[in-house]
């Protein structure tokens, strides 16, 4: 029998089989009459510094030899259960997908280096295992990710396999096309960098189509190490995920979830199937048409695309969505003949999409010319100037700590945060709107450590993005790749009058202020007379007796949103926007169009001069 010859393939944040250039390449490569391998061992592992694992113990009573997965500052975990529950069902569909084409994929739990490095020895010592001719992993940017790539080539040279590090497809503009050589090149500013490269249309390569087939699988399957165990079935993997994370939450006193009256705004599941699903409802239904006018809203599925979470797994790519933007455009696809502008060319949504998958190339560009500048306090700007409060610091008060704790459950008294954060917290999303305010109020309002909410946007998000995320935070906080810098400051009473002019999205999250009607209450309720408190209901509540700030902004006064009613909470709070609030790029989680915010990018605005529309921008800061 010939000795079989292994090619390992770890995946990470590239969890899908369609335009992959990995597994393309292991179709072609098998396909040759002389090939380099003879079967795929494709291998995800959970890394113990990111994802908690030690709900894989395989005993009773053991104990992981790895700490706990949790932040530096704040401690919160590095991954909470909505990313948790989103990755298990990406990976478990990526794993029905390569058994659906006779392979299959490893899982294993542990450090990245450490478990390559164990199956390459297990390999080794056993008899008729054959022998592994390299292992394949894709490119990424984070400090982590870096780690992890050296520690991997480490271990394969070590045994003498052969390494190969793939470039990272999922982006909108493929590295070999950037119009520079050295990430010291890429401008300190989006809009340099978006000229360099337009027009965005012209810019993304071609898809790649899935495999038809793959080799198979080895004869010799490596074993987990003790003391973990690896379930077989999802619902086991979802479980053992979710364990500690039930056991010890986010937060030991949440806010409840409403009791009635609203949804979650991704209520999506993980997977190339469900991503793909996604993109084909936004074009069929005109969301992507209409995505310029609706991208600021607050309440239900279809205001944005919300397509980050399976951007950030690489469940999907960018040039997936260009791709199918295309087809709409140009009129070759019949299931989009019935929608608006089909076969009309591109227009202002589809153009905003691009533009927001372009901003999600920044952030990822921005990491890889600052590096390790990502997650410092001083940011990009090397900005040492300002004293950020951090709970438990040197000289620090209980009130800062309570500060903190405030902001993360909801009770702040600034109701379009307070929103947001409970949103947050109950479904692992919040808009690309609320979180740049959300980002402003505890970095420039309260003058808090960003990291801490750069950090809870970590744990919390579904579509949490390593440079979006870090990088978004760090562009608000005034430290970042923002040309205005700490000038940029959000007025969230006056954006919720912008946003939420019915203050629909408020109540439906702060479900204690259904009873108000007068939007100067609704976005400021410790400015409901003590006489009416009782008799709604907000006697006693921080939120109203203790709000953490004061915001000077009178509702009824400049700007829109004056004297406006609260209407029915669960109704839809789409954006008007000819007003108020800053609309530049804002850093949280992945809310926007074409795949996140704060993960992801912030507002797209369209062409016309840079200078105008700073000075536009300003006016309505």
């Amino acid at each position: 029998m010939t000795a079989q010859r292994v090619l390992i393939y770890v995946l990470r944040r590239d969890l899908r089989l369609s335009d992959n250039p990995v597994f393309h390449e292991i179709h072609q490569l098998s396909q040759q009459a002389q090939r380099p391998f003879t079967h795929v061992l494709p291998l995800y592992v959970f890394a113990a510094q990111q994802v908690e694992v030690s709900g894989f113990l395989s005993e009773s009573g053991s104990k992981s030899p790895f700490p706990e997965a949790r932040s530096e500052v704040g401690k919160f975990w590095r991954c909470g259960p909505h990313r948790a529950k989103f990755l298990a069902e990406s990976i478990w569909d990526v794993k029905s997908q390569l058994e659906g084409l006779g392979n299959g994929l490893l899982i294993r739990v542990g450090l990245l280096g450490t478990v390559v490095e164990d199956i390459l020895n297990q390999f080794q010592q056993a008899e008729d295992a054959g022998s592994v001719s390299a292992v394949w992993m894709t490119e990424e940017e984070g400090v982590e990710e870096k780690r992890e790539e050296r520690e991997v080539r480490k271990a394969a040279e070590k045994f003498g396999t052969a390494f190969r590090l793939w470039l990272d497809e999922k982006y909108f503009i493929d590295d070999r096309d950037l119009p520079f050589d050295t990430p010291s090149d890429l401008p300190d500013v989006f809009t340099n960098y978006r000229k360099s490269v337009e027009p965005l249309r012209d810019a993304p390569r071609k898809t790649l189509p899935a495999p038809p087939s793959l080799p198979p699988l080895p004869s010799f399957m490596p074993l987990q190490t003790h003391p973990f165990s690896v379930p077989d079935t999802y619902a086991k993997l979802e479980s053992v995920l979710m364990k500690p994370l039930m056991a010890k939450p986010p937060l030991s006193n949440p806010p409840p979830f409403p009791s009635s009256g609203v949804s979650s705004a991704h209520p999506f599941h993980g997977g190339t199937a469900e991503g793909l699903q996604r993109i084909q409802h936004l074009i069929e239904s005109g969301v992507m048409t209409g995505y310029k006018d609706t991208r600021n809203g607050l309440l239900g599925t279809d205001f944005s695309t919300k397509l980050s979470a399976w951007l950030a797994l690489g469940c999907i790519t960018a040039r997936q969505i260009h791709s199918r933007l295309l087809d709409f455009e140009e009129g070759q696809d019949q299931r989009y003949q019935d929608t608006e502008g089909y076969g009309k060319g591109e227009n202002a949504g589809t153009a905003a999409v691009r533009f927001e998958l372009l901003w999600r190339d920044y952030m990822r560009l921005s990491t890889r010319k600052f590096g390790h500048r990502l997650f410092r306090l001083e940011g990009f700007r090397n900005d040492h100037s300002y004293a950020w409060r951090t709970p438990g610091s040197k000289g620090s008060s209980p009130e800062v700590a309570e500060m903190l704790d405030r902001f993360l459950r909801g009770t702040t008294g600034i109701s379009f945060i307070d929103a947001s954060q409970r949103e947050l917290y109950h479904t692992g999303y919040t808009s690309n709107r609320a979180r740049q305010n959300v980002a402003s109020f505890l970095a420039r309002h309260l003058g808090m450590n960003w990291k801490l909410g750069a950090e809870w946007y970590e744990c919390m998000l579904t579509d949490y993005d390593v440079s979006s995320n870090w990088g978004n935070w760090q562009y608000v906080a005034g430290v970042g790749n923002d040309p205005r810098g700490e000038a940029r400051v959000f007025n969230p009473i006056k954006q919720g009058c912008d946003y939420d002019p019915q203050g629909e999205y408020c109540k439906a999250w702060v479900e204690e202020l259904r009873g108000l009607e007068e939007a100067q209450e609704i976005f400021q309720p410790w400015k409901v007379s003590k006489e009416r408190r009782g008799k709604l209901g907000l006697d006693g509540l921080d939120m109203v007796e203790r709000p953490l700030k004061k915001i000077d902004f009178r509702v009824g006064g400049k700007g829109r949103g004056g004297g406006s009613r609260g209407g029915r909470y669960g109704g839809s709070s789409r954006a008007r926007v000819s007003g108020g609030g800053a609309r530049g790029r804002g850093r949280g989680g992945g809310g926007g169009g074409g795949g996140g915010s704060f993960g992801a990018r912030g507002g797209y605005r369209g062409r016309g001069s840079d200078r105008g529309r700073e000075q536009d921008r300003q006016e309505r800061e």
